[in-house]
């Protein structure tokens, strides 16, 4: 597992990302939310009202960071998010 602070422009995040067997599992957490790889489901984090963005095709935290939303939970909407917003804005949102 890789482990890696990562600076941004309104502060740090948490990167975290796990080899799998055919993909990498990847997930940047911020203090308010975090925005995670198709591995994990976004109906549970709407469940549990957390405010998380997901992303598709992605193997590393650079392509992440530059990849833009795909979809969303209503948390993250409530902090000025969108679909089609990269990932780099809507984790500038979170923190």
């Amino acid at each position: 597992m890789i482990v890696e602070l990562i600076e941004l422009e309104k502060g740090s995040v948490i990167g975290l990302r796990m080899e799998m067997e055919k993909a990498p599992l990847i997930l940047i957490k911020a203090r308010l939310g975090f925005v995670m790889c198709g591995y994990l489901d976004i109906e549970t984090a709407e469940k549990l009202g957390d405010a998380a963005a997901v992303v598709r095709g992605v193997s590393s935290f650079e392509e992440m960071l530059d990849s833009n939303i795909a979809n969303l939970t209503t948390s993250a909407k409530n902090l000025g998010i969108t679909e089609k917003m990269t990932v780099r804005q809507a984790l500038d949102k979170m923190i």
